[in-house]
């Protein structure tokens, strides 16, 4: 019997779609926290604009930003990239970081009815590691108030970037993540499962377990496993048996061939590299080409001045054969502890 936090029936037909599906925008939050990127902010804007100039092709970009200075010094660094501004669009939301996968709106729809709504999970910064975090955890009900949407608060802590969707009723997760005891200690997996359920308009919860070396937000799928159409899942793996990553990565992709979906069919499994290893300052960085974003115009893919750059690219081609795939370097960007997946979050079409 599955555990359900409260009647929902105020959110039945509703669902979280897959990213594939149409946007009518992206969500972004302007990076201004030096700290996240340690004497290296400045380098990240003209590949972080270069995203926005491949998205701002195929939908409209919305970007919270702290006040009309910092509007400003966006529209200076768009315009160099030469960014049609006409379709950005910018919204005095103070943010304490650059994360909207994380502290972003969750926007479900409901097909039957053409509606739109906002879950508003709890954010605390990947287990408060990095306070503070209260304008970052207030983000998604701004929003739907701005746009008259309605917004649902299931009172627990849940990331973007620890959840992933195929559209016909299975999510992609870590139990690394979820069972974190610096998320929701209260809870055990049956309880997640079940306001992952109600909250995402979900039917099916598959569990991998563990993510990738230098993740500091303990695991985030986005690193490790994406779905890529409805029965297909590109899953990162390590090829140097000596890597730390190599046992982590196998473990997950043995896990994955024992997946069953919900009409009984085993997951399609595409194999994706892991790039060379980024080390910065010492540190062991989260590269990962998972952390793609599916756009109406394009697949963003982070790439890092490595030789299997235009493998991961050739692979999640022939993953997308309808769109264009476009790589960007994400070497600075990474510095942050994540990529372009992690710095944005899609407004659905309905």
């Amino acid at each position: 019997m599955d555990y359900r936090p409260s009647t929902m029936d105020f959110l039945t037909g509703f669902h979280f779609p897959a990213e594939w599906h149409p946007h009518t925008a992206t969500w972004l939050s302007w990076p201004h926290k030096e700290e996240s990127w340690p004497g290296k902010i400045g380098m990240i804007y003209p590949k972080y604009c270069e995203f926005i100039k491949v998205l701002t092709e195929g939908e409209l970009v919305r970007i919270n930003v702290a006040n009309e200075q910092m509007a400003a010094f966006a529209k200076q660094q768009l315009m160099a990239a030469d960014v049609d501004l006409k379709r950005v669009e910018f919204f005095e939301f103070e943010t304490n970081d650059a994360w909207c996968r994380d502290h972003g709106p969750a926007f479900l729809i409901n097909p039957k009815t053409n509606q739109k709504a906002i879950v508003d999970w709890g954010y605390n910064a990947w287990g408060n590691k990095y306070p503070p975090f209260d304008l970052d955890d207030v983000i998604p009900t701004k929003i739907g108030e701005r746009l008259g949407l309605p917004v649902y608060h299931p009172g627990i802590i849940m990331e973007g970037g620890s959840v992933d969707f195929n559209g016909k009723g299975a999510l992609l997760t870590s139990k690394a993540c979820l069972l974190n005891k610096n998320r929701n200690p209260q809870l055990n997996q049956q309880q997640i499962k079940g306001y992952l359920q109600n909250y995402y308009g979900v039917e099916q919860v598959l569990w991998l377990n563990e993510g990738i070396i230098g993740d500091d937000t303990d695991g985030h799928i986005d690193d490790t496993a994406r779905f890529v159409n409805e029965d297909t899942v590109v899953a990162v793996v390590e090829e140097n048996k000596n890597d730390e990553n190599y046992p982590i990565l196998q473990e997950n992709l043995q896990i994955l061939k024992t997946m069953r979906l919900l009409n009984g069919k085993q997951l399609n499994i595409v194999e994706l590299p892991m790039p060379d290893e980024v080390i910065y300052n010492d540190q062991r960085l989260p590269a990962s080409y998972a952390n793609f974003y599916i756009a109406n115009s394009a697949v963003v893919v982070p790439t890092y001045r490595s030789k299997k750059d235009e493998k991961a690219l050739e692979i999640l081609q022939q993953c997308f054969p309808g769109k264009k795939i476009v790589g960007i370097d994400s070497t600075d960007i990474i510095w942050g502890l994540g990529s372009f997946h992690c710095l944005s979050q899609q407004e659905p079409e309905v």
